[in-house]
């Protein structure tokens, strides 16, 4: 073969580009709120308003990316957390999507509280194509990997919760009547349908309702119509400070059934000890992780370096509010999946990573519960662990249920 001056000239080309091809493939490749130096990530909280108590999920994931920067970032990559103030009011939360989305161009949203306020903004961030990520909400409207598949829920499915109410109810309280006090909103709607499907068919039944907005000042009088039902069970479907109230009021009165106390309104820090300890002892709920307020977990290695973590970047906040748990495995699960992004700091990339989790390493999960998720199942909660509060702290009983 005789070679040319041409076809030489042609070869070197050729065996150039396939020497640069790799590194065209491994260049990295950014998003709004990515770069070489840092990640932009927005964290709406409740600071103000009827639920600011649950605020302290947001301080203690920006003392986990604190700790994180200062130890070198991630990739290299320091990250910066826009904590803003949404009220707990779904078109405060609106505002707030639209300022850290368009004005300061976050790459992900993740660990917004509620599900009124999240639903407020889904289609927003689904058209927007901004990661909606690991919601303290387990309604169903955040699990539709087709329509929204920009939104992820960290917290187990509220209607697996409620189904597992009412398998619990009805194995140990046959003839069980039960009523249900439940917010008016997607969370009190979930775990009542739960419950529905959980008793079908089963020797126990539901023979009373009633709801009250979370702006209402009381629920006294919904309790005590709730007690003229004649029902021996009462589930709670309400955040901390209705629980605290509807477990205060239901003891004044004398009614003494068998209480359920679904996993966003049973915190001990915020509903248990506000009731009273004798007027909550008994009462039974879910649980995912580890309580920082029982004295089980007091020698545990992950729970010291918890509270390591809050005496050095949030000396501020109660290290013994189980709540403040919650935005430490959102923070966890956030860091996870720009880990694993590497040097692909796209949105799409973000999306995908969060939407398939496969039991990544998480500290402060109770022993037996796991975080995994699908486009089949987005809760990336999996399971969660049935506990009794005893006066003092939750204490497990039973084993592990599954919630997908």
């Amino acid at each position: 073969m005789r070679i040319t001056r041409r076809t030489l000239a042609l070869s070197t080309t050729a065996l150039a580009g396939s020497l640069l091809a790799p590194l065209a493939f491994a260049q990295k490749q950014y998003d709004p709120g990515a770069s070489d130096t840092e990640i932009l990530l927005g964290i709406p909280m409740p600071l103000s308003g009827p639920v600011s108590g649950y605020s302290i999920i947001g301080k203690v994931a920006e003392a986990y990316f604190a700790r994180v920067n200062a130890q070198g970032g991630i990739h290299g990559r320091k990250v910066k957390l826009l904590m803003v103030d949404d009220q707990y009011s779904p078109p405060k939360t609106v505002e707030v999507a639209r300022r850290l989305v368009e004005q300061e161009q976050i790459l992900a949203w993740f660990s917004s509280l509620g599900t009124a306020s999240n639903m407020a903004i889904q289609r927003y961030m689904n058209a927007k194509k901004v990661p909606q990520l690991f919601l303290q909400s387990g309604a169903s409207q955040f699990d539709n990997a087709k329509q929204y598949p920009w939104t992820t829920p960290m917290l187990g499915s509220y209607r697996g919760e409620g189904k597992v109410f009412a398998s619990h109810i009805a194995a140990n309280k046959p003839g069980a009547k039960v009523a249900i006090l439940m917010q008016n909103d997607d969370l009190g709607r979930e775990i009542l349908k739960g419950l529905q499907e959980g008793l079908a068919g089963k020797n126990a039944s539901l023979v009373a309702q009633a709801t009250f907005e979370v702006t209402d000042p009381t629920v006294d009088s919904q309790i005590v119509q709730l007690k003229a039902s004649g029902a021996d069970v009462l589930v709670l479907a309400s955040t901390a400070r209705t629980t605290a109230q509807a477990l205060r009021k239901a003891a004044e009165i004398g009614w003494t059934p068998e209480r359920y106390v679904n996993i966003a309104g049973a915190s001990v820090k915020m509903a248990m000890e506000p009731a009273g300890a004798d007027k909550a002892k008994g009462a039974i709920t879910l649980a995912y992780t580890k309580d920082p307020g029982s004295k089980a977990w007091d020698n545990d290695p992950e729970m010291k370096a918890y509270k390591d973590l809050l005496k050095t970047y949030a000396p501020g906040v109660d290290p013994l509010n189980s709540s403040g748990v919650t935005g430490y495995v959102a923070a966890q699960l956030m860091a996870h999946v720009l880990r694993e992004c590497g040097d692909k700091l796209t949105r799409e990339n973000i999306r995908r990573i969060a939407s398939n989790l496969q039991n990544p390493k998480v500290e402060l999960l109770l022993p037996g519960v796991t975080i995994a998720n699908s486009a089949e199942d987005l809760h990336a909660v999996a399971a969660m662990q049935p506990v009794r509060y005893n006066g003092v702290d939750l204490e497990p009983i039973g084993k592990v249920e599954s919630l997908k």
